[in-house]
């Protein structure tokens, strides 16, 4: 469902999801398609970190940190609203939570994450987890058998200013800065 600003951007909206993760099963390319929510398109995985990995995942952090203040728009083609990484124990060890929240279905983001971290050399964080696939360069329906295995579906999502695309956010801030300054400029 593809939402206009006049369906309502200025008012939020929650949206409670079935169980299930979907109100009617549609098949994608990888298997049931998520709705995008208030929030827009999303998952949360959860998996157990690999034995001694802790430090490497929290390295990773400062990987990705110096790779986008070498280049800002090198995670552009994910279309990204934003990413929440968490380590926690839940007594049994380690356990990595990642939360992202971006523009696009599953299927393509998964699509675009491989070939982006093919293109830059960047390995992924989850080479730290126990499951991930050893062949995940190559082999796209191994990485998504990962996240469908991992993913732990939200049952609500609310967005301040729902259906919104990061590149809309993105517009409407270039605007308010040029009208700020426009306003400036004739005082």
């Amino acid at each position: 469902m593809v939402h206009t600003l006049k369906d309502g951007w200025a008012t939020p909206a929650a949206l409670s999801i079935p169980k299930e993760g979907y109100f009617e099963k549609e098949e994608g390319r990888y298997g049931p398609v998520f709705p995008q929510t208030p929030a827009n398109y999303g998952f949360s995985v959860i998996a157990k970190v690999k034995p001694g990995k802790e430090q490497a995942i929290r390295d990773y952090g400062k990987t990705i940190e110096e790779a986008v203040k070498a280049s800002p728009d090198v995670l552009a083609p994910l279309k990204l609203h934003y990413l929440r990484w968490v380590l926690f124990d839940v007594g049994s060890g380690l356990h990595f939570m990642y939360q992202g929240i971006f523009d696009t279905d599953f299927d393509k983001y998964i699509e675009d994450a491989v070939a982006l971290f093919n293109a830059t050399g960047i390995t992924t964080v989850f080479v730290n987890l126990e499951g991930w696939p050893e062949d995940w360069r190559t082999n796209v329906n191994a990485v998504i058998s990962f996240f469908r295995e991992h993913h732990c579906p939200s049952f609500l999502e609310y967005g301040e200013y729902p259906y919104v695309s990061a590149d809309e956010v993105k517009k409407a801030l270039k605007l308010k800065e040029a009208f700020t300054e426009m306003l400036d400029q004739m005082q």
